[in-house]
């Protein structure tokens, strides 16, 4: 991906990092911010196994990124004492490692949510101090910035496809469990750079020291729409569509692919950042809008808006991310808005489009119980097999409190000869279109609403400078 932002005139060569280094502490980033939604494929799951609403659930995604918003820049000051990275990434990493297994344990939705934010301020320590060990581990200001914010948007983009395989697979614990042994091997990393990193001087030149505000307000805008690409659709998928989290996953993988060939388009293009955030926001927008208006509750409609919102991703974040820190000292510190500003943005965005989409899948409920009833009653069935058939529903309906139902049972419960097992296949098939086609049309405001979202990034993308920021050259604010 594109993500290259000029080197600082002050930059200066670091000690020898040890072997692999880079590598260790590149994972270690993208594993932080991937678990800003990694565990969106496992919502489901975690629903039914904790007993929560789908409002309440969202916390865990909520209360990790609202913590890791807020603890971002007080982290990033931290990393900007003499020695600060080091000590900050290694505490960071152990603290993270160790929420990591609290989540696994957890047994209550509220353990978990606690564990999330415990994990939250240990990630905040390690995206901190990791843009400063890897442009000491890299010996180049240049490169170890563009590793870092590369590393971020990888880990952002794949976390939902890791979460839902493992899900899959294993369990949703098996996803905080995997992270455990991850994140610790860059504890050698961090140990190994202490006194490999030191402040910067600023050039004359540079830019004040406050955040870049045009960079930010739009990654922030951007970050809030593509909560809808990651959250709502996998909701979509596993929850009214009722398709399997593997599959979800597989679905979703559109994404990270399309972003990542958007950063090697925007390498051969070389179209200028103000260029290309524009291109990249009307890009998301118009997937997202396009995932309001799908057809059919078909996962095939929903490959091309992802590809859109991919390449929005791709052309967007990285470019944006280094605007945000060309030529401004402490990096650190700098760094630390930028990543303030995204989960800000996350926040915001699950803050707005939960209690829509739930609000809309409430009043959609009725309607499609209706639905329901008028095909249950014209069904070519006996009326016994009618109320037996009732009776389940309304219990199925019930028991599921809100959430999209699954009406399997109540079918399996039915005692049927061959011919009518084949009418009651029928209309098992006929209800869940039903509710398929309900379950689309109540995330539809949530998914034009992000739309919005993304195009309003446009704005603060005008703002930019037209092409990418020289060195020396502040980038603007």
């Amino acid at each position: 991906m594109r993500s290259d932002p000029p080197q600082a005139p002050a930059a200066r060569a670091a000690p020898a990092a040890p072997r692999g280094a880079v590598a260790v502490l590149a994972l270690a980033v993208g594993i932080v911010l991937a678990d800003s939604a990694i565990v969106t494929l496992a919502l489901p799951e975690i629903l039914r196994e904790l007993g929560a609403e789908v409002a309440e659930v969202a916390w865990v995604l909520t209360g990790y990124n609202l913590v890791l918003a807020l603890a971002a820049v007080p982290a990033a000051r931290l990393c900007v004492r003499p020695s600060g990275a080091p000590v900050a990434g290694t505490v960071g990493l152990v603290l993270f490692a160790a929420a990591s297994a609290g989540c696994a344990l957890a047994g209550t939705l509220g353990v978990l949510i606690g564990a999330r934010i415990v994990q939250a301020l240990g990630g905040a320590l390690v995206i901190a101090a990791c843009l400063e060990l890897l442009v000491a581990a890299t010996g180049d200001e240049r490169r170890g910035a563009a590793r870092w914010a590369a590393a971020g948007v990888a880990g952002a983009a794949i976390g939902p496809v890791a979460g839902g395989l493992l899900t899959e697979a294993i369990s949703w614990q098996s996803i905080f469990i995997a992270q455990v042994p991850l994140v610790l091997l860059a504890v050698p990393a961090t140990l190994a750079l202490r006194g490999a990193t030191a402040p910067h001087a600023a050039p004359a030149d540079a830019p004040p020291d406050r955040p870049h505000v045009a960079a930010n307000l739009a990654l922030a805008l951007l970050s809030a729409a593509l909560t809808a690409a990651l959250f709502l659709l996998v909701l979509l998928l596993v929850e009214g569509w009722r398709r399997s989290p593997a599959l979800a996953a597989v679905t979703v993988t559109v994404i990270p692919v399309a972003a990542i060939a958007a950063g090697a388009l925007a390498r051969l293009a070389r179209a200028g950042t103000r260029a290309e955030a524009v291109a990249g926001a009307i890009l998301m927008a118009g997937g997202l809008v396009s995932l309001g208006l799908l057809p059919d509750a078909d996962p095939r409609w929903t490959l091309a808006p992802q590809a859109l919102v991919g390449l929005g991703l791709g052309l967007t974040i990285d470019s944006l991310t280094a605007v945000a820190l060309a030529d401004r000292v402490p990096r650190a510190l700098h760094g630390g808005w930028t990543i303030a500003a995204r989960h800000a943005g996350v926040v915001a965005g699950l803050a707005l489009l939960t209690p829509i989409f739930t609000a809309d899948l409430r009043d959609a409920q009725r309607p499609a119980q209706e639905a329901i009833a008028a095909l249950v009653i014209d069904a070519p069935l006996p009326a016994t097999t009618k109320l037996d058939l009732a009776d389940g529903l309304g219990r199925q309906l019930q028991a599921e409190g809100g959430r999209v139902p699954d009406l399997r049972p109540a079918f399996a419960a039915l005692r049927l000869p061959p011919a009518q097992r084949a009418r009651a296949e029928v209309l098992e098939r006929a209800l869940d279109d039903q509710l398929e086609r309900a379950a689309t049309r109540a995330f539809r405001d949530a998914f034009l609403l992000a739309g919005g979202l993304a195009l309003l990034a446009v704005l603060p993308a005008l703002l930019l400078g037209g092409g990418a920021p020289g060195p020396g050259r502040p980038a603007g604010s």
